[in-house]
């Protein structure tokens, strides 16, 4: 074990010590080691500091807690990750808040090239879980990561839904990791252990008390590329994560509801406010983030004799008669939607028809 790490977990540890706190500290000393060290005058003309918090830092019966904390991580196996470490998730480290430690448990590779986190209400509908579960199906040709909270309704969905596809998923915790909250997902929890993982900025001990969970709201927000809503009461928590996400100037997606639904009330909001896109299938996320211009896989073979649909048929045309059109442009000469249109193309490039090409524009092959 790092002989470091007792002093990494004590900075998370000392009362009124923040995790910005807690990084400008490790800044102006150089190391987390180091600012236990220093001389109180010195700790105390750090800004945000003072004569009450640098009298805390002096104080080292916080190192007690330490020590049953790291007989914890290497019981468990678990992976200390502090916030200048190579594995910790690198999109949170653009995040003011960002947790100055993280406990980790699983295989997954937290900076994998597509993070996605998506949330919903606790109480979703059939046909909020249906989406969900076409939306990971349909984005599974792409591997992402899948990060959603463990909760119940829409979050255990995406997790169960990330494993049916052979994805990886990881899940944020409101707790420490020495439990599974709620219970009942236990089961789910520990095979997520096989492929993905746990992860929390709370120690062990540590209950899943109501206040913990918007903590745990700015990692699944904030180790993410994107933040998707499936379904939401006008005042469900998942609007917690959307607003932390679009703090951290990440793209935030909604599905729509009817207007009557009550669990499609915070999605519709958060897509009238512009806080969130609309969105109506993957096709939408897979265009929106520019996934189709970086997969990597060999050339795709055109298709002989392939017989196209109508609607495919008036892009093909349109294509022959420009040397590349601008997407926007095909919708406005094909009269179809933008949803309409990027799904076609999808399906017209995997069949090599349709070459895509920087600046969301597209010509034949």
């Amino acid at each position: 074990m790092d002989e470091s790490l007792k002093y990494k977990i004590a900075i998370s540890l000392i009362p009124n010590i923040g995790d910005i706190l807690a990084k400008r500290l490790v800044s102006y000393c150089g190391s987390a080691e180091a600012v236990f060290s220093e001389k109180k005058t010195a700790l105390e003309k750090i800004p945000g500091i003072g004569e009450l918090n640098a009298k805390s830092l002096l104080n080292q019966t916080v190192f007690n807690r330490v020590d049953e904390e790291i007989k914890f991580i290497e019981k468990n196996k678990i992976t200390p990750l502090f916030y200048l470490d190579k594995e910790y998730p690198k999109r949170l480290t653009h995040c003011e808040d960002s947790p100055v430690l993280l406990y980790f448990k699983g295989k997954a590779n937290l900076n994998a090239e597509k993070v996605i986190s998506i949330v919903g209400t606790r109480e979703a509908t059939d046909y909020g879980k249906q989406l969900c579960e076409k939306l990971i199906a349909d984005l599974a040709h792409y591997n992402p990561i899948i990060v959603s909270g463990l909760a119940y309704g829409i979050d255990i969905c995406a997790h169960k839904a990330a494993m049916d596809n052979n994805l990886t998923t990881v899940c944020g915790l409101g707790h420490g990791l020495d439990k599974i909250y709620p219970a009942i997902h236990k089961s789910f929890a520990e095979k997520m252990l096989e492929n993905g993982g746990w992860l929390s900025d709370f120690t062990s001990g540590v209950k899943p008390d109501r206040e913990n969970f918007p903590r745990r709201n700015r990692i699944v927000a904030g180790m993410s590329d994107a933040t998707i809503v499936v379904e939401s009461k006008a005042g469900g928590g998942s609007l917690i994560t959307a607003d932390i996400a679009n703090s951290y100037n990440r793209d935030v997606f909604a599905f729509p509801g009817r207007v009557n639904d009550e669990c499609s009330l915070g999605c519709n909001n958060l897509i009238k406010q512009n806080k969130a896109a609309l969105i109506q299938s993957a096709a939408d996320i897979i265009y929106i983030m520019g996934w189709e211009q970086k997969v990597k896989n060999a050339p795709i073979q055109k298709q002989l004799f392939i017989e196209l649909k109508p609607e495919e048929e008036i892009l093909v045309n349109l294509l022959k008669e420009k040397e590349s059109v601008n997407v926007d442009d095909i919708c406005l000469f094909a009269k179809m939607p933008m949803s309409k249109v990027s799904s076609l193309l999808l399906t017209l490039e995997f069949s090599g028809i349709v070459k895509s090409l920087p600046g969301k524009r597209y010509r034949l092959n």
